[in-house]
């Protein structure tokens, strides 16, 4: 389900179920992993992967509206929203190694990493709620809002559009486009680079430069107009 490896101060956690889609099962097993990089304190990094042809394709919406009880479903999205908020103040730099598809939740918790590698090739990389009719929890656009300019966060919200590595790159949604072969490389590289950075004032910071995401991530689905 969820793979931790430590590659001398780099963590690499590998997401391994189907299409990587989020349960709290394996949430739970998230924020084991996160703790244990936590706990290891300086220097030390994190690099996140997916398997197969995912990286991780969101929430599981089939699973939540048809196997879960009532209080899995009350609970459900937010918990999903806390691990982006938890990711994107985590006290050590975080690398998304985007090996394939990143989707929905999978796509936004991707944009709460320090910085995202994404292969070439073959993947996507998409927020596809305008074709699925559905609207967006407000700590989802705020998050995607804090993450990419406001052009980049306009096209890709209301377009829906499925952006290769390339284009992905050209946005400014990632910071590095590489063949299949490289993003685990080259996401460790940027990592270890960066490991001696880890330390609780990381964690202050990050929630100085998003006080507004954070707050919009623990609230409700609407606000009152």
């Amino acid at each position: 389900m969820i793979d931790l490896k430590r590659e001398a101060d780099v963590f690499v956690l590998r997401f391994d179920v189907a299409e990587n889609r989020f349960r709290p099962d394996n949430l739970a097993a998230w924020h084991e992993a996160l703790d244990e990089v936590e706990g290891a304190g300086n220097p030390a990094a994190l690099v996140t992967t997916g398997t197969g042809k995912f990286y991780s394709n969101g929430l599981d919406l089939d699973w939540m509206l048809g196997e879960a009880d009532e209080e899995t479903r009350r609970t459900y999205i937010p918990s999903v929203l806390a691990l982006m908020a938890r990711v994107l103040t985590f006290p050590a730099i975080t690398v998304a190694a985007i090996n394939g598809h990143a989707f929905g939740a999978g796509a936004q918790i991707s944009l709460g990493h320090d910085y995202r590698v994404m292969r070439t090739e073959r993947g996507y990389w998409c927020m596809p709620e305008i074709d699925m009719k559905s609207p967006l929890h407000p700590g989802m656009i705020a998050l995607i809002k804090a993450r990419v300019s406001h052009q980049t966060a306009h096209e890709l919200i209301v377009t829906g559009t499925r952006y290769t590595a390339e284009m992905a790159l050209a946005k400014k949604i990632v910071d590095h486009a590489v063949p299949e072969a490289e993003v685990l490389p080259k996401s460790i590289e940027i990592a270890a680079a960066l490991a001696p950075k880890a330390d609780p004032a990381m964690g202050l910071l990050k929630q100085g430069l998003y006080p507004y995401v954070l707050e919009a991530l623990a609230g409700p689905m609407s606000t009152p107009s």
